[in-house]
């Protein structure tokens, strides 16, 4: 039996990268799934090979900054599964560069993406979640979050500011059983590093379904148990002083 046995999750991003990573190891733990983001195709390519997991699920193309898009999404959800264990908040984008030559619009499209769509994933999960009188929430940070690179302000920022939103989930789930955690990863080795030869992209990596054992530890826990925050990173990676 597996870890997840009976739970259902939406996890966001889960067509390509660390979200597919998760919902695959979700998927081998027993949990039925609805899967989101922006790309049909991947989400498709990415369901059926969670249904030969033996998992259910449902694919929901969605932008999760569009108000009345989360809406829907939580609406098929709760139309196919009746009830929400999970959540994890995975979705995310970068942007950077030297602070003074960053582009309003870009800045915008990071906070949009990484703060806003986290917010309305969160806020509709809550409301299921305390009349169910449970349910977890996960939001994948970054060590950003800790410690900047240069040239990263948008993400850095949101990645700050995903953990002030964390706290205030948690805070106001408490009383209602619903716990929220941060996870922030490190490198990890995902599509677009893949075909990328930058300096960054030759550092010490983990692989996505690495980075997803850690959150599926933070998901299996006990309900009355909750891991707030952690770090994964490849044992090689700088983290203090890093550049």
């Amino acid at each position: 039996m597996g870890q997840l046995e009976g739970k259902t999750a939406i996890v966001t991003g889960a067509g390509t990268g660390v979200g597919k990573g998760i919902a695959r190891t979700f998927a081998r733990e027993g949990a039925d799934l609805t899967i989101a983001s922006r790309n049909r195709d991947n989400l498709e390519r990415s369901a059926a090979e969670f249904r030969g997991l033996g998992s259910q699920v449902l694919v929901v193309q969605a932008d999760l900054t569009d108000e009345a898009q989360v809406l829907e999404l939580f609406r098929q959800a709760m139309d196919r599964f009746g009830r929400l264990d999970l959540l994890v908040n995975n979705s995310g984008a970068f942007k950077g560069g030297p602070i003074d030559e960053i582009a309003l619009e870009d800045w915008q499209d990071v906070v949009d993406i990484n703060l806003t769509a986290v917010f309305l994933c969160s806020r509709e999960a809550m409301k299921v979640m305390k009349r169910q009188r449970g349910g977890r929430i996960i939001n994948i940070g970054s060590i950003s979050a800790q410690m900047p690179r240069m040239g990263s302000a948008p993400y850095t920022a949101t990645k700050f500011g995903l953990v002030g939103l964390t706290k205030s989930t948690a805070l106001e789930g408490r009383e209602y059983g619903v716990s929220a955690g941060c996870l922030h990863p490190g490198n990890v080795s995902v599509e677009w590093r893949e075909a990328s030869s930058t300096a960054m992209n030759q550092e010490p990596m983990m692989t996505p379904d690495e980075l997803a054992a850690a959150v599926l530890a933070m998901a299996a826990m006990p309900p009355h148990v909750n891991v707030w925050e952690s770090i994964v990173l490849p044992v090689g990676q700088a983290y203090l002083g890093r550049g």
